[in-house]
């Protein structure tokens, strides 16, 4: 029996890629809207580093961080 990876339409393609940078580019503004909200000065560096990432994973861990950070520059802080 041949085990095949399953694989959806789109996967790995031009398709995927688009998804991704988009889901990313939602979850960027997303990020500067709650530190806007919480009137957190937001430096153009950290807006470019913020808008520029497409590691959903990293993205959500700086989401989770805008919550309770005092400054842009604590979303980079490295993990205790």
């Amino acid at each position: 029996m041949t085990l095949r990876p399953s694989r959806f339409p789109g996967s790995g393609t031009l398709i995927e890629e688009t998804r991704i940078e988009g889901e990313a580019k939602g979850r960027a503004e997303d990020i500067l809207r709650i530190l806007d909200l919480r009137a957190i000065d937001i430096p153009e560096a950290a807006r470019e580093r913020i808008t520029g990432c497409t590691d959903l994973e990293l993205l959500g861990t700086w989401f989770d961080r805008a919550l309770t950070a005092t400054s842009a520059e604590e979303l980079f802080a490295a993990e205790a």
